[in-house]
């Protein structure tokens, strides 16, 4: 199989995925309350040209295990 980015982004995306999926499921248990505390990041460009008028909001939440789950996904890309 070629390697290629757009693999390297769809397995990043899947692994922060379900590192977020699994920080929500223990987020009720808790001793491991450091794995699910997430810190939320946003960004939002925006700008008025008269005739064009845009607003974009970009948010991400980010766990720990949410990294566990991308540090994951690029050593399993790696290994392919």
């Amino acid at each position: 199989m070629k390697k290629n980015g757009w693999i390297l982004i769809l397995f990043v995306f899947l692994g922060m995925l379900a590192g977020a999926l699994v920080a929500d499921w223990l987020k009720r248990v808790p001793g491991l309350d450091f794995l699910t505390r997430t810190v939320k990041v946003h960004w939002s460009p925006s700008a008025d040209l008269l005739v064009l008028v845009y607003n974009i909001n970009f948010s991400l939440n980010v766990s720990l295990l949410s990294m566990v789950g991308i540090a994951a996904a690029i050593w399993i890309y790696r290994k392919m």
